[in-house]
C-alpha cells in the first residue's frame, strides 16, 4: 500500500464490519420484536377486539407487511446503517430526515428503556430483598455489556434467546392442544377466535387491530444494521418481510390456543396484563411460572437488541453532522462498534429507569416508531413510484397503504403521548435551529459508504 492510500484510508478510520447472515439478521428482528409479544397484550385485545384476538393480529400483519416492503426496497438502495434518517434525507429532504432521525431516536431509546423498567419490576417482585434500583443497574450493565463486545456476540445470543423462547411456545401449544382435546367441542368452537356472529363489528375487530400493530413495531431495527451485513441489498429486504410474517403467523398460533383453552378470560383491570399467563396456567399449571419467566427472557433480548439498533442509528446520524460527529459518529478501533453511542443508551436507559413508567414510555415509543414509519412510507413512494421511469401498481400501493395506516394509528395515539412526543420533537427541531443559525447552514452531510468499504 502506497504512502498515499495508506492515509486515505487512515482518514476514513475504522469502519463496521459486514459479519451477519440473512438468518443473523432474521433471528435479530424475531428476537426484538418478541416471538412471545402478543402474550403481553393478549388480554387487552382481547378487551377491545371483542374476542376477535386471532382476527386482529393478522390484519395487522397484512398492514405492517406494507411499510415492511418499504424498509427493504430502501436498505436496497441506501445500505446504510442510518435506516429512515438516511431514506427520508436521501429521498425527500434533509431537514425531514433529520426530524425523522429524531423521532427515531425517541423510539430507540425508549425500547430498551422500558425493557429495563419492566425487566426490574418483576425481578424486584421474585426477589424483592433486592430493591427495584440495583435491578435496573444490573440489567442495564448486562444490556450494555454484551453489545459491547459486538455484533458476532449479540448474533449467538439471539440464537439463544430465540431458541428459548421457541421451546416455552411450543410446551404451551402441546399443553393446550392436551386440555382442548380432552373436552368435546362442536366445529363452531374451532373457528369461533376468527369470527363470532355474536360479538363481531369492523368497528371493534379494527380497534383490536390499532393494537396489535404495535405488536410488529421493531422490524425496522433490522434496517439500522445494513452496514454489518452481508449482500445488504438483497437480505435487508427477504429478512424484514420474513421476521413480519414470522411474527404474524406465530402470533397468531398463540392467541389461537389462548382463546381454545379459555374463550373468555378474566378480564378484569388487574388481570388485563397478565390475562395470557393465567390462561397458560390454565391449560398446565407450571406453565404460569415458566410463561411468567419466558416473559423476562424476552424482554432482555428485546432491549438488548434495541439498543444494539439505537446505538448504530445514532452512529448514522453522528457520521452525517446531524448529532455531533465527534462522538456519535465514531467507531472503536479495536471492536469496530460504535461504543459512545452503547454507553450513552445504557445511560439514558438507566436514567429513563428512575423517572418513567411503563406505560408512558411505550406511549411515547409508538409516536416516534410511526412517524419514522410514515416516512420510510414516502421515500419508497417517491424513490420508485414518483421517480421512476416506469410506473407500477406494484411501487404505488405497498407505500401508500402503509403510509395511510401509519397515520390513523398516530392519530389516534393518546393525549399523554402526543404532549410527550411534541416536547421531544420541539426539542429536536430546536436543536436543529441551533446547529444551523435559523436553518441557514446545511444540517445534514449524508456520507453513505460503499459496501465493499465496509
Amino acid at each position: 500500500m502506497t504512502e498515499a492510500n495508506s492515509s486515505q484510508a487512515e482518514s476514513r478510520g475504522p469502519k463496521l464490519r459486514r459479519t451477519l447472515t440473512l438468518w443473523d439478521l432474521i433471528l435479530y428482528g424475531i428476537v426484538v420484536i418478541q416471538p412471545t409479544a402478543p402474550m403481553s397484550v393478549f388480554g387487552v385485545l382481547d378487551k377491545h377486539g371483542r374476542g376477535h384476538v386471532v382476527t386482529s393480529i393478522l390484519i395487522a400483519m397484512a398492514a405492517m407487511l406494507f411499510t415492511a416492503i418499504s424498509y427493504g426496497r430502501m436498505a436496497r438502495a441506501y445500505p446504510s446503517a442510518g435506516s429512515a434518517f438516511t431514506y427520508v434525507g436521501q429521498e425527500i429532504n434533509p431537514a425531514l430526515g433529520y426530524i425523522t432521525g429524531w423521532s427515531m431516536v425517541m423510539d430507540y431509546m425508549l425500547n430498551p428503556m422500558i425493557c429495563v423498567i419492566w425487566i426490574s419490576h418483576m425481578a424486584n417482585l421474585s426477589v424483592a430483598q433486592i430493591p427495584y434500583w440495583i435491578w435496573a443497574i444490573i440489567v442495564t450493565l448486562l444490556f450494555t455489556g454484551l453489545n459491547i463486545v459486538g455484533v458476532r456476540t449479540s448474533a449467538r445470543v439471539n440464537a439463544g434467546l430465540a431458541t428459548g423462547m421457541g421451546v416455552v411456545i411450543l410446551v404451551f401449544f402441546v399443553a393446550a392442544a392436551r386440555f382442548v382435546f380432552h373436552t368435546a367441542h362442536g366445529a363452531a368452537f374451532y373457528t369461533r377466535p376468527f369470527f363470532d356472529p355474536a360479538t363481531f363489528s369492523w368497528g371493534t375487530v379494527l380497534g383490536g387491530t390499532s393494537i396489535a400493530v404495535l405488536t410488529y413495531i421493531g422490524f425496522d431495527g433490522i434496517s439500522t444494521l445494513s452496514e454489518e451485513v452481508e449482500n445488504p441489498r438483497r437480505n435487508i429486504l427477504l429478512a424484514t418481510v420474513f421476521t413480519c410474517v414470522a411474527i404474524g403467523l406465530l402470533s397468531a398460533m398463540e392467541v389461537y390456543a389462548a382463546q381454545l383453552v379459555n374463550p373468555t378470560p378474566d378480564l378484569s383491570d388487574k388481570m388485563v396484563d397478565t390475562a395470557f399467563v393465567v390462561v397458560a396456567g390454565q391449560a398446565w399449571a407450571p406453565l404460569l411460572a415458566i410463561v411468567g419467566f419466558t416473559l423476562v427472557v424476552a424482554n432482555f433480548g428485546s432491549g438488548m437488541g434495541a439498543m444494539l439498533g439505537a446505538a448504530r442509528l445514532l452512529f448514522g446520524m453522528g457520521r452525517s453532522n446531524a448529532l455531533p460527529k465527534s462522538f456519535f459518529g465514531k467507531i472503536d478501533a479495536k471492536s469496530r462498534i460504535p461504543r459512545n453511542n452503547v454507553i450513552f443508551v445504557a445511560a439514558l436507559s438507566l436514567i429513563g429507569a428512575f423517572i418513567l413508567t411503563y406505560d408512558l414510555g411505550a406511549q411515547m415509543l409508538n409516536f416516534g416508531a410511526l412517524i419514522a414509519f410514515m416516512g420510510v412510507n414516502l421515500a419508497a413512494f417517491m424513490r420508485y413510484y414518483v421517480r421512476a421511469e416506469k410506473k407500477t401498481l406494484g411501487n404505488l400501493i405497498p407505500p401508500v397503504l402503509g403510509f395511510l395506516i401509519c397515520l390513523v394509528l398516530w392519530i389516534g395515539l393518546s393525549r399523554t403521548a402526543w404532549i410527550a412526543g411534541s416536547i421531544w420533537m420541539l426539542t429536536g427541531i430546536a436543536y436543529g435551529a441551533w446547529r444551523t443559525r435559523g436553518f441557514k447552514a446545511e444540517l445534514v452531510n449524508f456520507d453513505i459508504p460503499a459496501e465493499d468499504e465496509a
